[in-house]
């Protein structure tokens, strides 16, 4: 990627920031790839819809999307950049929409015979006993619309579910619980059809939180990941199903989990996964040779397609 030339890509847009509980993780994430793509010569500019009146982007010629969250990860942004006529990274407008809601997501995923755990629609008086009768229990409290694993809760007892449901609700009106896998939890980034390295994931605390993710250096990150090698090709067969499934493109992430019994079990998709120092893609890509430059031009180089 290196030897690609860069003046093809015109005026390019970074899309970071905006508005969403992710806008620090965003702008961080944003930042990285700026100064990336700037250090090789690409004539790109950050773009701060929070800051800026979004018709401003019809001057670009295109947009490489780092917009974490509602709005930029949800199909909110593809929609606007369609409208407009500006190539951008990643999925567009129905892999975007669909992949941010867990709960659509996993009914796609359950109606398409992929492995996911079963879950179960949270609403203010329900009644949680029965909740916890028909999932058992641990069980994972989610927003359905929100990323970094905000909002989230891991819950033992039914009074435990019912405070957690408040707290997830406070992040978004749709929130789901999903019966917990206990086991080991990996990552699939995935690359233009190929499905990079997997990553074992082992964090300090009793699950990978946003903590874990962004803030604490105690979490174990493993690559190679430990699976024997006709295990780790099953689970990247089964990323890779599960992001074509929803009609995802370009880049993005599949979280798994693995139970004791060696089963695979879909948890969640990214479709603009961080780009930190602590993200999970940027160190998939090392391990199959990319540095971060080389896997930001890859990500821009499919707009030219």
């Amino acid at each position: 990627m290196k030897a690609l030339d860069v003046k093809q890509f015109g005026r390019v847009a970074v899309l970071f920031g905006g508005t969403a509980a992710e806008r620090p993780i965003s702008l961080i994430s944003g930042a990285a790839v700026l100064k990336a793509l700037q250090a090789v010569g690409v004539d790109a500019h950050g773009f701060d819809p929070a800051e800026r009146d979004i018709v401003e982007v019809q001057g670009f010629d295109r947009a490489f999307i780092v917009l974490h969250g509602r709005g930029g990860e949800d199909g909110v942004i593809q929609g606007v950049l369609e409208q407009f006529g500006v190539p951008y990274t990643g999925s567009g407008v129905m892999a975007s929409a669909i992949g941010m809601d867990k709960a659509r997501t996993k009914q796609l995923w359950l109606g398409c015979g992929l492995p996911t755990p079963t879950y179960r629609r949270l609403h203010a008086g329900m009644d949680f006993a029965g909740v916890v009768e028909a999932l058992g229990l641990p069980l994972m409290v989610k927003p359905a619309r929100e990323g970094s694993s905000i909002g989230m809760a891991k819950v033992y007892s039914v009074d435990e579910l019912a405070r957690a449901y408040e707290v997830a609700a406070g992040h978004d009106g749709e929130v789901i619980a999903e019966h917990f896998i206990e086991g080991s939890e990996y990552t699939v980034a995935i690359l233009h059809e190929r499905a990079l390295p997997v990553i074992r994931m082992i964090p300090a605390k009793d699950f990978y939180d946003f903590e874990a993710k962004y803030q604490r250096n105690d979490t174990q990150y493993r690559i190679p990941c430990g699976l024997a090698a006709e295990e780790e090709q099953q689970l990247q067969q089964i990323a890779l199903e599960a992001f074509q499934v929803l009609g995802a493109r370009g880049w993005g992430r599949i979280d798994a989990m693995r139970d004791r019994d060696g089963r695979f079990w879909l948890l969640e998709i990214n479709t603009v996964p961080g780009m930190t120092d602590h993200s999970l893609v940027p160190m998939a890509a090392k391990a199959a040779g990319m540095d971060f430059t080389d896997l930001v031009l890859a990500i821009l180089a499919g707009t030219l397609a």
